[in-house]
């Protein structure tokens, strides 16, 4: 990364935006990592107003993999001309994540993702994460359902209708879709997305053995999930650790 080019693009943002950029791009070329991609599809966003209707989001079909902080749409929800800009974001992108950010000014980071575990959960008739393990606890009574897929979520009714059913809610699993984070920053919205994954690969080998799944009492499932929200330095560092490990090896999504 040229240190020029670094420090002109930190001069074009304030510092708070800059760090919300190079967060949320380090979260898009972690994901690549952890094969959550989906060819340039799937869309991150991230408020950078107040009222949350100023965001941050990737620019149309562009690769996890590359994408870099500068690179980073500004999109306002109340920009009625957005999607008439030369560089105008994906549609569905734009009714989602859009919708989202309008009425869940609480969502500030917003992931979307169709993760082989987790979307293969929510394509069950029961889709419910089921607390059979202390990392599948974590979701216990947290997660919105949405069982009414229609097609792609590509008109602003449509989003408005996820964020009613999301509500104050982290997690919903998205029948017949995917999934969709909402956290108050990028680090636990990234902690989030990986533990969800990591609790739907062991809820499906565990429907994989055919055997009868041991699945903890609400009292317990209910105890373990209020500890894991119990300590909230452990996703700040889970996602500082994952930064250094890619500072490593490619820090030109800082750029």
């Amino acid at each position: 990364m040229s240190n020029v080019t670094n420090l002109n693009n930190r001069r074009s943002h304030d510092s708070n935006e800059w760090q919300l950029r190079v967060d949320l791009a380090a979260a898009f070329r972690l994901a690549a990592r952890n094969d959550w991609h989906e060819g340039v599809a799937n869309h991150f966003s991230q408020a950078v107003s107040s009222d949350g209707k100023k965001f941050l989001m990737n620019p149309r079909w562009r690769h996890f993999s590359k994408i870099k902080a500068s690179e980073l749409l500004l999109l306002d929800t109340d920009d009625h001309s957005t999607m008439e800009r030369p560089n105008a974001p994906d549609l569905t992108a734009w009714s989602l994540h859009g919708r989202l950010h309008a009425l869940l000014p609480q969502a500030r980071c917003i992931i979307h993702l169709h993760t082989p575990y987790a979307t293969a959960i929510a394509s069950l008739a029961d889709p419910e994460i089921k607390p059979i393990d202390q990392n599948t606890a974590r979701f216990f009574n947290r997660v919105a359902i949405d069982m009414d897929y229609g097609g792609m979520a590509n008109t602003d009714k449509e989003g408005e209708r996820l964020a009613r059913l999301m509500g104050n809610k982290s997690i919903m699993m998205m029948g017949n879709h995917g999934v969709l984070i909402c956290a108050a920053t990028v680090a636990e919205a990234y902690d989030l997305t990986y533990y969800l994954e990591k609790s739907c690969r062991n809820l499906v080998l565990a429907y994989q053995t055919g055997r009868p799944l041991h699945i903890m009492s609400d009292k317990v499932a209910e105890k373990t999930a209020q500890e894991w929200e119990s300590d909230r330095e452990q996703f700040l560092s889970h996602f500082a650790e994952m930064k250094s490990i890619l500072d490593a090896s490619d820090v030109s999504y800082a750029d």
